[in-house]
Formats: C-alpha cells, structure tokens, sequence
C-alpha cells in the first residue's frame, strides 16, 4: 500500500516549510541535496522536523492544506508536540 507524508522541515533560525509526497526519502534527500531550486534551497531548509504519514493522497493534500493555513504559533507547537527539541529527525538516513 502506497504511503503519503506531509513533513516540516526546517533550519537555523527556525524558519518553516511544508510539504507533501509519496516518497518521504527521496524528498528529505532533494532538499538536503539542494537539487530542486526554489524556497528550501534559497533559505538553507534541511532538517526535517516532523512529518506525518497517510494511506490516502486526498488525507495527505488535505491536511498539508490545513496545516499551511495555520499561525506560525500553531505550526511551531505541532512540532513541539513531536519534536521539542527540534532535532533532524532524518540524521543518519543518508549516512
């Protein structure tokens, strides 16, 4: 069965992006690797602070929709919730 993440990911100064996909590796690894341009390559965003794992790809869209709507507080305690530390929850997959 197929799985869809949302994630968190994150950098120095805690600055947040949001996304989704179907192979949460991979894409860990394209913004660790910088190799698709755009806002996780321009602000240095590379450690993944949190994610969340669906069977459906409307669930997945659905809550990085809800998710994204919220305030920055709100976001920062979600990753509080599961990370309080903040700590690259995908150190060592790359290693």
């Amino acid at each position: 069965m197929k799985k869809y993440y949302i994630y968190i990911m994150s950098n120095l100064s805690r600055t947040l992006y949001i996304g989704i996909t179907g192979n949460l590796y991979r894409r860990i690894y394209e913004h660790k690797n910088k190799t698709i341009p755009g806002f996780t390559e321009r602000y240095n965003v590379t450690k993944l602070v949190y994610y969340e794992e669906f069977e459906s790809v409307i669930s997945a869209i659905t809550r990085e929709k809800q998710v994204k709507k919220w305030r920055r507080s709100k976001k920062v305690d979600l990753v509080d919730s599961m990370n309080p530390d903040w700590d690259d929850l995908s150190k060592g997959w790359f290693d």
